[in-house]
């Protein structure tokens, strides 16, 4: 075998080739040649550097290929190749200026999720003059690798192996995040393909969550009228923090599927209750997507009448937890009977099918069927008490010295709820008189609160579902805060710099594309080491170590156009390598070597 230069239409190919001699029927003995293998176009392959085919000929003969697609086709052990550096003292190359590499492994994703494709589409389409598709290529990779600001971002495009961009505005930047607004939609669709297409995304349990993004700003946003005096709501508003901060805050839903992978996100004014946000998020994300049937996953914040209506309607179903304490006296009552459980001492549970009234969002009222199911974990119970063990034991040792005791603000912000009515300022919500504290507190309050611990209740549309495989698939919601961890930490997602409301989106919208590469390679890690990707969410190599081992991965330029990879021998990053079946020799590589080890990158198999 080997290596053959061909033309087809005026562009060089090359391909492998083996040559068998024959007799003609002219009795003629002739050559025949067989195509092996289709390499490709040349210009994909050289190197820049002068006689490359011949080089590549030469390579392919001693079986140390400069296209490592080639070695399996070699017949014999390459021969051992003797590098010769040429660098003098004083010389620049004596000092090293490693590039990072791992981008192509990120960039590979993306093609695979049909993304480079789509920017390059669009481009032509919107007749963009600056690199569209650079800039998005720039805000992920900064993203998963190094988060910052969007012109510090910009300002990495040197950090890669090879510029992403050769002609920067950095304020192109800002372009793009425009861009992104634009085609959110678009953007969700083709991932949501390419992730059902691709790599076998199952949408039958949709996860949704919420959180939000504090701002460090001193006031929040101001609502204003469109010129067709239309009210545009600021999207920066004063809320309940998750991180009990005292700032402007905005609000994103986030949708998951089964494994853990994101669907979609909204963003909402930071006022926004989480229950307000559920079906327009589910109008407006998820169902364009145009999904099979599937089933809602949410906390007891989302439960309303409208939202599990609304579900039902659009031939959707729901799995929803319901809190206890908001729950009518007779469901209560109904809750607390030992009658009807089923388990032992560690868990037990009950279910019953109900029928209940409920207003749609236009305000009518609408009947609908549900089954309601209550357990009770010894685990959830020992977590329950433990996380009160200090107001617990507050309240016993005021009852046995209340005369000396001095409440605290945040102590009297906790048994506020505990006290009996007469005893509270109705306006200020402060306690009346504290030196009788004893005989405030309603120890039926009491009572009842801790009667409710190791309790739980979800509320489904799924009637012929088991009632442990209800609890099974409602516990994966507490997965999705994971994610929001990532988003939050790793990936560095809190916005406090970008101020518009499409910027805004838009940069959540780029996390959100960061959040399902790292899903992906984290699946892929599972997959590798032979385990389920259906359960648990489990992620292989946290988000952390990830980042951490992709920084790692960087190649060096020594003299002679030759690179050199630095740390494929760190453990974590050796782990991402074997995962994806990236192979990496112990060689030193011209470019055209390491542009071909990036087009061998199979993401899926």
């Amino acid at each position: 075998m080997f290596v053959e230069k061909f033309s087809n239409n005026g562009i060089d190919y090359l391909r492998l080739v083996e040559s068998h001699r024959y007799t003609n029927s002219k009795g003629v003995r002739t050559v025949r040649k067989k195509s092996i293998y289709n390499i490709g176009p040349l210009k994909k392959f050289d190197d820049g550097l002068p006689n490359y085919v011949q080089r590549l000929k030469e390579s392919f003969k001693n079986s140390s290929p400069l296209i490592p697609e080639l070695l399996p086709y070699c017949s014999s052990q390459p021969i051992p190749h003797k590098y010769s550096l040429d660098i003098f003292e004083g010389d620049p190359d004596c000092v090293g200026h490693p590039k990072l590499f791992s981008h192509c492994l990120i960039e590979r994703i993306l093609e695979e999720l049909g993304l480079i494709s789509f920017f390059r589409r669009y481009k032509q389409l919107t007749h963009y003059e600056f690199d569209l598709l650079g800039f998005f290529r720039l805000l992920i990779y900064g993203r998963i690798l190094n988060p910052s600001s969007k012109i510090q971002t910009v300002s990495q495009n040197n950090d890669y192996y090879l510029p992403v961009i050769k002609n920067l505005y950095e304020y192109n930047i800002y372009d793009t995040l425009d861009f992104l607004f634009d085609y959110k939609k678009s953007l969700i669709n083709r991932i949501n393909k390419s992730l059902i297409d691709s790599f076998n995304r199952s949408t039958n349990i949709v996860y949704y969550d919420v959180t939000n993004f504090y701002f460090e700003i001193d006031h929040p946003d101001n609502d204003f009228e469109d010129e067709d005096g239309n009210l545009i709501k600021g999207i920066r508003k004063m809320g309940v923090c998750k991180e009990e901060r005292k700032l402007p805050i905005v609000q994103m839903g986030l949708f998951m599927d089964e494994q853990g992978v994101p669907i979609s996100i909204e963003t909402f004014p930071g006022n926004t209750l989480d229950h307000l946000t559920v079906t327009e998020a589910l109008k407006n994300s998820v169902e364009p997507l145009n999904m099979k049937r599937f089933i809602f996953v949410g906390d007891r914040g989302m439960y309303r009448g409208n939202n599990t209506f609304h579900l039902i309607n659009t031939n959707n179903g729901y799995i929803i937890s319901k809190s206890i304490e908001k729950t009518n006296k007779e469901e209560k009552k109904w809750i607390y009977e030992e009658e009807g459980y089923i388990g032992n001492s560690a868990f037990k549970h009950k279910s019953r099918i109900i029928k209940r009234t409920v207003k749609d969002n236009d305000g009518k009222m609408r009947t609908i069927v549900e089954k309601v199911i209550v357990y009770w974990s010894e685990k959830f119970y020992k977590k329950q008490m433990a996380e009160n063990k200090t107001f617990l034991n507050f309240i016993d040792r005021l009852e046995q010295n209340p005369e000396n005791f001095r409440i605290t603000k945040s102590q009297s912000k906790s048994i506020r709820k505990f006290l009996k009515k007469e005893c509270m300022n109705d306006i200020t919500g402060e306690i009346l008189d504290s030196s009788k504290i004893k005989v405030m507190i309603d120890k039926d309050k009491i009572n009842r609160y801790k009667r409710s611990f190791g309790y739980y209740q979800i509320v489904t549309s799924e009637l012929d579902m088991e009632d442990t495989r209800v609890i099974e698939v409602y516990h994966g919601l507490t997965r999705i805060e994971d994610q929001f961890e990532i988003m939050k930490g790793v990936l560095d997602s809190r916005p406090l710099r970008v101020r518009t409301s499409e910027h805004i989106e838009a940069h959540l919208l780029t996390c959100m594309i960061a959040l399902i590469v790292v899903r992906i390679i984290q699946n892929k890690i599972v997959e590798y080491k032979g385990r389920s990707k259906d359960k648990n969410w489990e992620s292989g190599l946290s988000a952390e170590r990830i980042q951490k081992a992709l920084n790692k991965w960087s190649v060096e330029l020594l003299s002679n156009d030759l690179y050199r990879f630095n740390n494929i021998d760190d453990e974590d990053l050796r782990l991402i390598l074997d995962a994806f079946q990236i192979k990496i020799p112990s060689k030193l590589f011209r470019p055209g070597e390491l542009r071909a080890l990036k087009a061998s990158i199979k993401i899926t198999t």
